[in-house]
Formats: C-alpha cells, sequence, structure tokens
C-alpha cells in the first residue's frame, strides 16, 4: 500500500511505501491473518517479546541495512556506537538540525511526523480515515472530553524513518496524566480502516495548561511492535523541551485543542481537507494562536 504525502520542505508530493506492506496485508486482509493477529500479534506481550531482540548485540546487524532501506539521512544525528538496534531507533538527533520555533504565538509540531488534522464537531465526534472516534473513546474521561467540543485534533503518524523522540509544544504545566492498557495495532491506514486504533491501542496522555494554547491534551499511541512508550516525569516544561520517546515501530502523537484557541497552516489544512497527510518535522511552525 501506498500513502500519498506533502513534504513541506520540498513543496512536492510522494508515495509512502507501507513498512512491511506484505505482512501487514496478511495479518489485516486474510481469514488465517486477521485469525494470527487477534490470538497473538495484537496482544502487548508479543511486541514487547520482539522488542527483546531489539535490544541484543546481534541486533546492531540490522542497522547498515535499514539506514539503507528507508534512506535516512544520519548527518542529522549525533555520531555514536550502538550497542543495538533498539539502541540505534531511539539515537538523538543534532540540535542544530531541529531549531524550535520559539515565537511565543507559534505553535510547533511535537515530532518528526505524517500529519492531518480533524475537526472535532458538536456531538464530541471526529472521523479519522473513515473511521468515527468520540473524544470520550480517546480519552476515557466524560467531563474533560466536553471541554473540547468543536475543537481541533491532530494526528501525527510516526512512521520507522522517522525520529522518535517528541517534545512539548508550549511553556505550561501538567494537571493531569493517564495511562490506558489497550492491545497494538498498527497505526497505518490498513488497520485504521478497519480498526479503531486510536481508542484500541495501549496509550498515555496528559492534560497541560499552556501558556499560549489553553488547556491541551497531548497524547501518545503504541503500535505493533512498539516495544514502549517512555515519558519523563515532570510537573512543568518548556516549549520544545524533550517528553519522551517510542522504542521501536511506528507510532502516534495526538493533540486536542479546544474551540478558537489555534489556527492551524493553510497549506496543512488544505491537505487535510483532500485527506492528504503532510510531512513536518520536530520544532517547526505548523500553525499559531487563535
Amino acid at each position: 500500500m501506498e500513502i500519498k504525502i506533502f513534504d513541506r520542505e520540498k513543496k512536492n508530493y510522494y508515495l509512502e511505501k507501507t513498512f512491511r506492506d506484505k505482512e501487514l496485508t496478511f495479518l489485516y486482509d486474510s481469514f488465517l491473518g486477521r485469525t494470527l493477529l487477534n490470538l497473538l500479534v495484537k496482544r502487548r506481550w508479543f511486541s514487547n517479546l520482539y522488542s527483546i531482540t531489539n535490544k541484543s548485540k546481534k541486533s546492531c546487524a540490522k542497522i547498515q541495512p535499514f539506514i539503507n532501506e528507508y534512506q535516512i539521512d544520519m548527518s542529522d544525528y549525533k555520531q555514536q556506537d550502538y550497542l543495538s538496534f533498539n539502541s540505534f531507533f531511539t539515537r538523538k538527533i543534532i540540535t542544530d538540525k531541529r531549531p524550535i520555533a520559539l515565537i511565543e504565538n507559534v505553535l510547533i509540531s511535537p515530532a518528526d511526523a505524517k500529519l492531518s488534522v480533524y475537526p472535532i464537531n458538536e456531538q464530541l465526534a471526529l472521523n479519522i480515515k473513515n473511521s468515527l472516534y468520540s473524544v470520550n473513546s480517546l480519552l476515557q474521561d466524560d467531563t474533560l472530553s466536553n471541554e473540547f467540543k468543536n475543537g481541533l485534533c491532530l494526528v501525527f503518524r510516526l512512521t520507522v524513518d522517522d525520529y522518535h523522540r517528541y517534545c512539548f509544544i508550549d511553556n505550561g504545566k501538567v494537571i493531569k496524566q493517564k495511562s490506558i492498557l489497550g492491545c497494538l495495532h498498527t497505526v497505518g491506514p490498513i488497520s485504521a480502516q478497519k480498526y479503531n486504533v486510536y481508542s484500541e491501542n495501549n496509550r498515555e496522555y496528559v492534560v497541560i495548561e499552556t501558556d499560549n494554547f489553553s488547556k491541551v491534551i497531548q497524547m501518545e499511541v503504541g503500535a505493533l511492535l512498539v516495544g514502549k512508550i517512555v515519558n519523563y516525569e515532570v510537573s512543568s516544561f518548556s516549549k520544545g523541551q524533550e517528553k519522551g520517546y517510542f522504542e521501536f515501530g511506528g507510532s502516534t502523537i495526538i493533540l486536542l485543542f479546544k474551540e478558537d484557541t489555534v489556527r492551524m497552516d493553510s497549506d496543512i489544512m488544505k491537505c487535510s481537507s483532500e485527506s492528504i497527510e503532510v510531512r513536518v518535522k520536530f520544532g517547526e511552525k505548523i500553525g499559531e494562536k487563535k
């Protein structure tokens, strides 16, 4: 399966090939595959077991072929000796390669990702990739969900070639945090068409009070073969401060904004209206305070 993406930096469109496309097609589009998926593959313990193999010294043999296959520009990253494939996957970037847009009314991307924007309607529902979600199904908190009526939902889909560390989008403080146990589907289109992956998958979120965008939800969603979501314990934070990272796999970050708090950049809104994801980078401007 190929996905059409708009690259803001290069100002062109490209087709992204799904990671392990043949295996995912088998799991999600065949009877035997779906049986294995439901009994085994989507279980958290399966992904945890898989992650162990990526923490061994032998897994270093996978690094260079992975760089070659996904054409990863390693000049963006600090030079180091990797002890495992997982240590490569969670590598740190050279700070100057991801400058933070520090103007106070500017909204930044929390990660390198493919971004889509969805309106939250009066009934607190949103349609993500032809799957209908309620805000409460994401948050499992009726009172909190009601605060985001007519707001915006930003979905940042991280693929295996992305930088897998993420940051806070403004200065602020943490009001509440919650972890929700779930299964682990892939977050790619092949599963999003069949399952409500963002409300079924393992996820963590914080409610944050920000200086410029009022109360915001920042959620990390685990995905198939993701060993772990690693978030740091903080009570207050600054814009661009690292919030945490994902271990191996594709994953998703979701931001929820209240009504009339943010205005997204026009190119992002145009692409989202056409169901085209936009490639964005950690720290870059994607909108502004409304």
